[in-house]
This record gives C-alpha cells, structure tokens and sequence, in this order.
C-alpha cells in the first residue's frame, strides 16, 4: 500500500533495539512516507542521527533546544505537522515519562504537544516489562487512547529469554499502515475466500490448481487495514495470515462451501477469490492406487459445490457479492457472462495464465451496469486496494 502524503514523526529511544528503527524508516519512506526522526540522547549511544538523516531525508533532532529554523518551535510544530507519532523502541524510562507528563527532552515535549494518534512500542527486558510499574504505566498510556504494539518473546540481547523484544521492522510498518488507512469498511464484516482447493482422488493425488492465495491474502489484509472484521476462508497455502485477520483453513470444495454458508447470515460483503475446483472424482480411494491394480485411463468426476452460485442467489438484502473469473479466452465477455449469470454485484477479472504465482495482478473490474475498470499490472496489494476503493463506492451507493 502506498502512503503518499502522510508524515511521520519516529521516536528512537535508547535501547539495544535502537538498529531496528532504521529499516522502519526504509521501509515508511518507501510507502511515501515523510519520516522525521526526534531521538533521546541515549539513543544515539546506540545508533548516530547521520544515520536517520541519510534514510529519512530529514533533520534528525535530538535536544530541546534543536531547530531547523529560527522561528520554530520543534516540539510542538511537528506534532502538528504529522498525522502519527510512532515511538520505536519504547525503553520503560520513556513510557514513565510518557504516562506521567514528564517533559525533559525533545521526544517527551513532542509527545504532550501532540494531539495527533500515537503508537507505542516497548522494547526492553522481560523482567523490566512485567514489572508492575510499567505494566501500570502500559495501561496508564492506553486510557490517553494512545495505541500499543506488544512486545514479542524470545531471546533479549541481555541473554534472557522472554518478553520484551521489538517486534520486526515489518510487523511495526504494518501497525503504521493499518492506523494511517481510511477507516470506510468499519463495522462490515467481510468475508474472503483463497487459495486453491483439493479434490482426492487418494491419499497422495488429488486434483487442484496453481493458485497462490496471494491475490485473496491481500484482499484481506487490505480490508481488515479498512476497518472491517475479515474471515478468510483459504485452502492449502503457505501464506502467512494477515494481521486482524480471522482465518479458516479448508482443503476441500465442500469443505470451503461449508464454512462459508456457515458464516453468510453474519456477512456484509463476499469477496471470492478463491480458485475452487469444479469437479471432483466421484470415487475416492482410502489406500493408495497402485498401478498394477487399477487402471486410471478415465477418472469419472462429479461437479463441485457452486460457492459463490448459492451465495449469491440467496444474499438478503444489503449484502454485496464479488467474484472473480480466471480465463483464457474473451476475458471481459466470460466474466460480464459469469456475473450476469450467477446473480453478482461485481466481478474482477484477469488472464489466468498470468494471474497465478505471481506478486503482480493486472485486472478488469466489471461492474453490474456493465461499466469496465481496466487496472494496468500492479502489486496485489495494490490491487486489492483498487478492487475494494470500488466495492466501497458500489456498496454505499446501492
């Protein structure tokens, strides 16, 4: 996702940690993020301002009395100037600070100053953590509505193992994503399909399809980054799930069919990405075909379950149905039919032979008033972006 227009402020506070806030900054200013970085004097014991001021572009500032101008008052022009101040690591000393209104550097002036949102994200040694001091000043910060990103466990620099480790550069640019992004599926709840599904012959064959999940994977992060409750329903995938995201692993057509009808009353929004099976053998083996004794020349097969058929055919009112049609040939003709025919509110549709294992999608989406969108490749992320700009406009104006 891109971030284009929005403005960071970083605050890097003086912990083992420290190194990691630099890959944060890469990864905000590749987004099209304006980094500015305010760190506490102990933090550049542990990594130098130059540093920040190479990867963000920007004036590092450190003490008070720092500016960029003579007319400015940092500690309070630039909460006003970001849409988020970010604080990462977070030493227990700080969040002190922080929850008890002690203004003594740069950073703690920033953060009274700033009426913007705040995510925290503590870093230190597990014992320091669990202590109740700042278990207290942890909860203290959550009543000021400021937003906190646990620590994760496992080995500290100190040689302890437990809670208390900065969560990856990655984990915190997604928290930072999912703060920053329009709020317009809140309160919807979202269903998403992926993934390809598994149809047994036996224990070891199976009929299936090259798809990834990446397409379905990314639609729901992007809703759940909106605000809406997401179940993803996916088939066998090696995809890692999404952050708030509720998912459901299914192997099999009738299996997805299942969950899926289990969960529709409670949906407001179907998004079917999922490359499901249409046929499955009619006879399945419970040992292992073996050449000699059987002879596979013909697999008699029997139709699959039509998911997104009955979904659509019984959606009650309000509910918002799209699908997704992977062809070969007369792409746009094969999917307006697809749409038409089983009752869809949109569908999204691209070539198959290029849509599958691939980071990049290029998609037309087709619209029930026949109106096209013709999307050029871009990241699935990005797509998924566009595909749900789309239903937000469709869904509100239905």
């Amino acid at each position: 996702m891109r971030l284009e227009g929005n403005r960071v402020a970083l605050g890097v506070t003086g912990g083992i940690s420290a190194y990691k806030a630099c890959e944060l900054v890469r990864l905000l200013v590749k987004s099209g993020v304006e980094v500015k970085v305010i760190m506490t004097e102990d933090a550049t014991r542990f990594v130098t301002p130059e540093t920040f001021r190479v990867l963000s572009g920007n004036e590092v500032l450190v003490d008070t009395f720092d500016h960029t101008h003579p007319s400015r008052v940092e500690h309070v022009m630039i909460p006003e100037e970001v849409d988020l101040l970010v604080v990462a690591p977070a030493t227990a000393n700080t969040i002190a600070k922080f929850a008890n209104g002690i203004a003594d550097n740069m950073l703690t002036c920033a953060f009274l100053a700033n009426a913007k949102r705040t995510l925290v994200c503590p870093a230190m040694n597990s014992r320091m953590y669990q202590h109740p001091a700042t278990r207290r000043n942890i909860e203290v910060l959550k009543s000021y509505g400021v937003a906190v990103l646990e620590p994760e466990a496992g080995a500290l620099a100190c040689g302890d193992e437990g809670k208390g480790r900065l969560p990856a550069p990655e984990r915190i640019h997604e928290e930072v994503i999912r703060l920053l992004s329009v709020k317009d599926l809140e309160g919807k709840r979202v269903l998403v399909t992926a993934g390809p599904t598994r149809e047994f012959l036996d224990p070891v064959r199976f009929i299936s399809n090259p798809s990834s999940g990446k397409m379905g994977f990314a639609l729901a992060k992007a809703a759940s980054r909106r605000g809406a409750e997401v179940v993803l329903v996916s088939g066998p995938t090696w995809l890692e799930t999404p952050v708030g995201v509720e998912r459901v692993d299914v192997v099999s057509a009738q299996q997805m069919f299942d969950e899926v009808v289990k969960r529709a009353e409670d949906t407001d929004v179907f998004i079917m990405s999922a490359a499901v099976a249409d046929y499955r053998p009619k006879v399945r083996y419970d040992s292992k075909i073996k050449k000699e004794s059987v002879s596979l020349d013909t697999i008699p097969l029997e139709r699959t379950p039509d998911i997104i058929a009955h979904i659509a055919k019984n959606k009650r009112a309000g509910q918002f149905v799209v699908g997704f049609a992977a062809e070969t040939d007369d792409v746009v003709k094969n999917a307006t039919d697809k749409m038409k025919r089983k009752n869809m509110d949109m569908i999204v549709a691209n070539v198959a032979t290029q849509a599958f294992q691939k980071d990049t999608n290029r998609v037309v989406i087709v619209l029930k008033s026949g109106e096209l969108r013709y999307l050029p490749e871009m990241s699935k992320e990005d797509v998924a972006d566009e595909i749900l700009d789309e239903v937000v406009i469709q869904y509100q104006d239905r």
